[in-house]
């Protein structure tokens, strides 16, 4: 099924690629870093002959530890940090850095992480001015001259109340903070200017961390594929500086809040609770907030998939008492124009729509005007009564499963608390048996060549149905508020047998490769 695509986003010819967070990545420090097994997981997948690695919204994280939640749409996550390079530079010493040892290498802890890594961080910062050379504090200053006005001191601002509030939402601080007082404002920038410049150095550290690691990806063939959020968390610096554009009352209260009806994932749907957007606010002015977002999110990534795209047509709004979200409405969104105003102002959209879950001619119709590639997942659609693989259009990233989805092996079996019953999961086994001609044994890398059969410019899996693993490696479970994110692979497992496989299936698909060398994986 042929149709048009943006070959500026998509590849021009199929590819294949694979989903793995920072965090999952291993490492000696307790989570994924953008240091040297950032690199060597590069390094992996041009062995692999995979072209597109996509990872999770790199935010700073807060309740539930989720990237979907984060404290601020412009920050980094601090816990990302590499803490080698941070020893190269003589900002951390060896002995320092062993405060992270004894952390678990199979999953993250975050309830020990962040407190250990944030000290160190803060030890890191407090070495930066007087011992960054003349480069190094050059690039620190055209940081701080891009983003200061634009987030970055609201967010360190915001990072210091919070921690004066014992971490508690902004709706719940002392007035005078509520209501962004200049004078208390004033006043707090000043009685904390040390620790406030500590957070801009530790967000310079993360984005120029970053940008080497793009840079070295995008050297080796490989493009980054980002992740964006639609909605802000009602508790982030976004909410607080910015509430003037979402729908909140002067106390930062929200009479509704965003999520989805009943679905796949859950009978009661999804409640959200972030706040929904005013967007008469964002089209008196221009929609100069998302302009900014999405010219930020582009400096991190090559692709950027935006999370729940149906809700710019239309979006789910729930009382914000309600107790799940059974009970809401669907309210227009800004449609096509939010859409010409970012490409005015930008050009080229390098965006890919979430448009799994209810969605309507109209939605559609609103991706397609705006040459907007869609997604395909094949656990929600081999089970569909006639679906073929060449159902899959071009114009479209086809996945196995997402971050949402539990890993193919445990789809196949059974998730735990699977809402499905045992006559659908048996159908679904026999429909994806049929449609790969594969076995129950071979099931995850069967789908994933399945993916890479059709015409989808793009093919991507997430890296446990590369490895063949079950549901002890989902990494999140929607509707749930514990125990997600924590995933980690080992490096033992990025061995050469999965390199040899994984790019034997890409060469016999057909899927574009690198170089010359990677042809003889």
């Amino acid at each position: 099924m042929k149709q048009h695509f943006n070959e500026d986003v998509l590849p021009p010819a199929r590819q294949a690629g694979v989903s793995l967070h920072i965090t999952s990545l291993p490492g000696r420090y307790g989570i994924g870093e953008i240091g040297q097994q950032a690199y060597s997981f590069v390094d992996t997948m041009r062995d692999m002959g995979l072209c597109v690695w996509q990872f999770l919204p790199l935010g700073p994280t807060a309740y539930g530890d989720s990237p979907y939640q984060p404290l601020s749409s412009f920050a980094g996550n601090p816990m990302l940090i590499d803490v080698d390079d941070l020893i190269g530079r003589g900002l951390l010493s060896r002995d320092e850095a062993s405060e992270l040892s004894g952390l678990p290498a199979d999953y993250v802890d975050y309830g020990e992480l962040i407190p250990r890594k944030t000290a160190l961080l803060k030890r890191a910062a407090s070495r930066f001015l007087a011992q960054a050379d003349a480069g190094l504090t050059a690039a620190y200053e055209a940081f701080l001259e891009r983003n200061d006005v634009g987030w970055l001191h609201d967010y360190a601002l915001f990072r210091v109340l919070k921690s004066h509030h014992g971490e508690r939402p902004w709706p719940e601080w002392s007035p005078a903070y509520v209501h962004r007082e200049p004078a208390a404002l004033g006043k707090v920038a000043a009685r904390a200017a040390d620790r406030i410049e500590s957070i801009k150095i530790v967000q310079f550290l993360f984005f120029d961390q970053w940008r080497q690691l793009r840079d070295y990806a995008n050297q080796g063939g490989i493009r980054l594929f980002g992740d964006m959020p639609i909605y802000v968390a009602l508790d982030s610096a976004d909410a607080w500086a910015n509430r003037d554009i979402l729908l909140l009352d002067e106390d930062g209260r929200p009479s509704h809040v965003a999520g989805v009806p009943p679905d796949y994932f859950s009978n009661d749907g999804q409640l959200w609770g972030n706040p929904l957007y005013d967007w008469d606010k964002h089209r008196a002015s221009g929609f100069a907030w998302w302009i900014e977002r999405m010219r930020a999110s582009a400096e991190l990534a090559d692709i950027v998939r935006i999370d729940h795209f149906r809700g710019f047509e239309s979006y789910w709004s729930i009382p914000a008492d309600a107790e799940t979200a059974r009970v809401g409405s669907w309210e227009p969104g800004p449609r096509d124009e939010i859409f010409e105003a970012m490409q005015s102002a930008l050009g080229l959209l390098p965006i890919v729509a979430e448009d799994l879950g209810v969605i309507t001619p109209e939605v559609t119709a609103l991706r397609d005007a705006h040459g907007v590639p869609g997604m395909v997942v094949l656990q929600f659609d081999v089970a569909d009564e006639g679906f073929s693989l060449a159902d899959v259009p071009d114009n479209c990233v086809c996945y196995t499963g997402t971050h949402d989805n539990d890993t193919t092996l445990g789809w196949f079996r059974g998730s735990p608390n699977d809402i499905r019953t045992a006559e659908e999961i048996a159908a679904t086994q026999k429909a994806a048996l049929e449609i790969t001609g594969g076995s129950p044994e071979t099931i995850a890398f069967d789908l994933v060549k399945a993916a890479y059969a059709t015409d989808a410019r793009l093919a991507i899996a997430p890296l446990q149905d590369y490895l063949g693993l079950g549901s002890e490696a989902r990494i999140n479970t929607p509707g749930t508020s514990s125990n997600n994110w924590r995933w980690r692979t080992d490096v033992t497992q990025l061995n050469g047998e999965l390199c040899h496989n994984v790019a034997k299936a890409v060469r016999d698909s057909g899927r574009e490769m690198l170089d010359d060398r990677r042809q003889t994986g």
